[in-house]
């Protein structure tokens, strides 16, 4: 079997849980890390053998907190995926880590166990809002951890979020320049918005806080890409500025709509089988993941054929995030089709006319005021 694959492993614990965070991630009193290791390896060997001979292309193990993970843990999981996909061993292979300085203390054990890239969860450069973001460290103790990144890895990144309550423009000025004298080649920045479930919508609905209004957020997130596109780290995705070739490898295999497998409680995969694009999903329960994949192999809850129309919304709404937007060779790849053909050719005018997407034999993309808007952009080209 030909073509390349990205493999995305799931932790899903942390010491715990972030007010804003919607993810997959729970707090647990003990952990049984050998339990834990043999099961993700056996959930690895289900999806190694159906994708067996493929090009691996990149490792990411996310959270959760990841380097709550024993490292001998990340070794066994690179060890068994070389079973299955070669260019293992040089492939990019990220650890997602918080800068407390037990975690930031581990990374040159991990470092040993294979991983060659970091990202780290920083979040902010100022210990009112740390406080207020419900993070376990201070920015005293993000700066320390993002040096020890500095020199045990190569590459490494870490977030930020802006739009906070009260925060002004020339503060996050302050704060961008302040990350800059730390950054290496790339630096991940979101807008903090109020996802559903979390404690922030309990908070936000009940009035202890409000966010920035929207010309606010605009003027926040205009600052962001002024700055880093002048240091030297312009946005390839909406989020995400790095130098050039310092682009993380497997977030483009998302965004690219290329292959990847997921293993680990909910975790999502993408896969192309006999002709067809089948998206998985584990279960997401930690306990009921666990069970599953110790009686059956795998927790798969969901394995199912992609339709030529939905494949057609997800690649614009992943592809459209990235500033070189879906390459044609894509566009036909998943629908056999133009863009024309695919889509409504008067809403393609009126984007294009009103300075919100660009479409030339190369692909079609998002131009910067699109990209600051794609929600609508992406409704009015999905009807």
């Amino acid at each position: 079997m030909s073509g390349d694959i990205a493999l995305y492993v799931h932790w899903p614990f942390c010491k715990s849980k972030c007010p804003y965070c919607d993810f997959n991630s729970h707090v647990r009193g003990a952990i049984d890390d050998t339990r834990w290791r043999a099961a993700l390896l056996r959930e690895l060997d289900h999806y190694g053998a159906a994708t067996r001979g493929r090009r691996l292309v990149s490792v990411f193990f996310g959270g959760g907190t990841p380097s709550l993970m024993a490292p001998a843990t990340v070794a066994a999981v690179l060890d068994r995926a070389a079973l299955y996909w070669h260019g293992t061993r040089d492939c990019e292979v990220t650890l997602e880590a918080n800068p407390t300085s037990v975690e930031a203390g581990r990374l040159a054990d991990f470092r040993a166990a294979g991983v060659n890239r970091a990202s780290l969860g920083v979040q902010a450069l100022d210990d009112r809002a740390l406080a207020f973001l419900g993070r376990g460290h201070d920015a005293a103790e993000a700066r320390a951890a993002v040096g020890i990144a500095a020199r045990v890895f190569q590459r490494y990144s870490f977030d930020l979020i802006y739009a906070r309550p009260g925060q002004s423009v020339a503060a996050w000025e302050r704060e961008i320049a302040d990350a800059l004298a730390l950054a290496g080649d790339h630096l991940s920045v979101y807008q903090l918005t109020i996802e559903p479930g979390t404690a922030f919508a309990t908070a936000h609905a009940r009035g202890d806080f409000a966010l920035p209004d929207e010309d606010l957020a605009g003027a926040l997130y205009e600052t962001t890409q002024a700055a880093l596109e002048r240091a030297g780290l312009p946005a390839y995705e909406i989020s995400n500025h790095a130098r050039p070739g310092g682009e993380c490898r497997h977030n483009l295999v998302y965004w690219r709509y290329d292959d990847y497998a997921g293993v680990g409680p909910g975790a999502h995969g993408r896969l192309t089988l006999d002709g067809a694009k089948l998206a998985t999903r584990q279960r997401r329960s930690p306990e009921a993941w666990l069970a599953a994949v110790e009686r059956d192999g795998h927790a798969t809850e969901e394995r199912t054929a992609v339709p030529a129309r939905e494949r057609l919304e997800e690649m614009l709404m992943m592809g459209l995030r990235l500033k070189e937007g879906v390459a044609s060779a894509r566009f036909r790849r998943e629908t056999g089709a133009e863009p024309e053909e695919a889509l409504d050719r008067s809403v393609i005018a009126d984007l294009t006319a009103g300075g919100f997407l660009v479409l030339d034999e190369t692909g079609m993309r998002a131009t910067d005021a699109g990209r600051q808007r794609l929600n609508a952009v992406l409704a009015r080209l999905l009807v």
